[in-house]
């Protein structure tokens, strides 16, 4: 339990350091680079899907090692990293440059990092224990927001500062990481070769891990909703409230929803949290009115609730022991790999076809992904 803490407790400062900056980046991009939003899906497909694509490799070498918290370190070190190259950015490129070193950041530590989570987990708690450290990095993600807004309103635009003040928290994170144990289960114990064989996976894992990415290729990056917002003549202050929203609905939502998984199991609450990403991205596709936007936002915040750790938790039930972190990565990379078409896709069809067209696209794969989920993941 004192390792989950303690790693919640770096994701909620990573948190802060990483959502002061996110809901700016598009407004930033656009406003002071002269950046669009064919750019902006280019940079946030490069950045996820080239990171992403470490995932896999990292949990890989954590198993063959059997080692968590090295990979954790070096992976929380780079987003800090990338944190100081958006401090001295002067051009789009250097957005890019720095979005890729934090996603490689989180590349490196994210399998690694949930494998010592779930090895540091009680039976049957495993749900409980993704949660609470969903919980404790989307309250890091609230006050990241919070102070993003107080910053963005006592100096009027300047960007520069929540970049430079951002980078304070990260580097705390860092700090406390040094405190973790590792911990070895019976498999990382054993001396056996690992050998990782996609026909060897359970077969609901497979279906689920393709189903993943075929949900991924609607799913674009976050910012566009915050662009979405900006384009209907929303105020920047305002833009970061809704994202506010987003972030409170999802720290109050993420470890009952989680909890509950360990009761009822996974598939009822992704089901649900697929549905109401299908709806809701219906609903930003339609909307024209800033005042539902409040509610959209609060929406998105349950299905990201509802689905994020419960994922990791079904993904560490139904992998191997002994290629547990192999295969958290493999789901993340599968997830990376969808991202790049995905943002690129939505920045090009909102160029040519109008800003409500990736939402409607995202609102048909979210629909068309719940359903799926149900005959997939039977006896879950």
């Amino acid at each position: 339990m004192f390792n989950i803490i303690l790693l919640g407790i770096t994701s909620l400062l990573t948190d802060i350091s990483s959502e002061m900056v996110y809901p700016i980046l598009p407004i930033y991009l656009v406003t002071q680079l002269g950046a669009g939003p064919a750019i902006l899906g280019l940079i946030e497909g490069i950045a996820e899907s080239l990171a992403s694509l470490i995932k896999v490799f990292s949990g890989y070498f954590s198993d063959k090692t059997k080692k968590r918290l090295p990979f954790t370190i070096l992976g929380y070190s780079s987003s800090t990293l990338g944190k100081f190259i958006l401090y001295i950015s002067t051009n789009w490129f250097y957005v890019l440059a720095a979005r890729t070193v934090d996603r490689f950041g989180k590349g490196i530590r994210t399998a690694p990092r949930d494998a010592l989570i779930a090895e540091s987990a009680k039976d049957g708690k495993r749900g409980a224990a993704f949660g609470l450290h969903r919980t404790l990095d989307t309250i890091g993600a609230t006050c990241g927001v919070l102070l993003a807004y107080l910053i963005i309103t006592r100096y009027q635009g300047e960007y520069k500062s929540i970049f430079l003040f951002s980078l304070i928290p990260a580097f705390l994170g860092v700090l406390f990481l040094f405190f973790v144990k590792e911990t070895k289960n019976q498999a990382q114990s054993a001396k056996t070769k690992i050998q990782f064989k996609w026909q060897a996976l359970d077969k609901r894992l497979k279906l689920f891990l393709i189903f993943t990415f075929i949900f991924t290729l609607g799913n674009s990056s976050n910012q566009f909703l915050l662009l979405r917002a900006k384009n209907l003549g929303s105020p920047l202050g305002t833009v970061i409230l809704f994202y506010l929203v987003y972030n409170i609905t999802h720290a109050l939502v993420s470890y009952p929803a989680a909890r509950l998984s360990d009761k009822i199991g996974r598939k009822k609450l992704l089901v649900s949290g697929y549905m109401l990403y299908g709806l809701v991205y219906l609903g930003f596709a339609m909307n024209n009115s800033l005042n539902n936007f409040w509610l959209l936002f609060g929406i998105y915040g349950l299905y990201i609730g509802f689905t994020e750790g419960v994922e990791k938790a079904l993904v560490a039930d139904i992998a191997p022991s002994g290629l547990r972190a192999t295969v958290i990565g493999l789901h993340a990379t599968f997830v990376g790999i969808g991202l790049l078409p995905a943002s690129i896709l939505a920045g090009l069809l909102w160029k040519f076809f109008g800003p409500q067209v990736p939402f409607y696209f995202g609102g048909l794969m979210g629909i068309f992904a719940s359903i799926g989920l149900w005959f997939i993941l039977k006896g879950i």
